[in-house]
């Protein structure tokens, strides 16, 4: 968490245990031969858990993402309007937030492109849990041969 004239630079962090978490619940209704619940949200293998962590719960105001993508491709960031809980396994498309922040560089470009206005509304409303949340939890979707070990992302606001 870096802070600088009362700017706070959150970074996303990959959480590997709910992502591995996911994935098992996912396997293990392919090897009972199960359906999800209805409604439920299953981790596909490009998509990943990140969550960012809140230090401070006043009011923060939503400034940019901070993006950067090592390599051509594209990045979906959904927020999720989960609660803080240990297992995420049972996430239904219902607290899938919208809109997305859709992030992408196309080959041999410098810069990383997005909707602006979509990512801006995501912005807001994260801010706006950011009130009440520790901790909030993204699925991130990885396409085009994006890899997560590729991207650094974090969300600035001014405090």
């Amino acid at each position: 968490m870096a802070a600088e004239a009362g700017l706070l630079k959150l970074p996303f962090t990959h959480d590997d245990q709910l992502t591995r978490c996911m994935r098992l619940r996912f396997q293990s209704l392919q090897q009972k031969n199960l359906r999800p619940q209805d409604g439920e949200k299953l981790l596909q293998a490009h998509e990943h858990v990140y969550r960012v962590d809140f230090g401070r719960q006043d009011s923060l105001r939503f400034l940019r993402w901070d993006i950067q993508l090592d390599g051509p491709g594209k990045v979906t960031v959904t927020g999720t309007s989960q609660h803080w809980t240990p297992d995420l396994t049972h996430l239904m498309n219902r607290q899938l937030l919208e809109p997305a922040g859709i992030f992408w560089k196309k080959p041999g470009a410098r810069e990383v492109e997005c909707n602006e206005a979509d990512a801006q509304e995501f912005g807001e409303r994260v801010a706006e849990l950011a009130r009440i949340r520790k901790v909030m939890y993204f699925l991130l979707a990885f396409t085009e041969g994006l890899e997560p070990a590729q991207l650094k992302a974090s969300i600035v606001f001014k405090a």
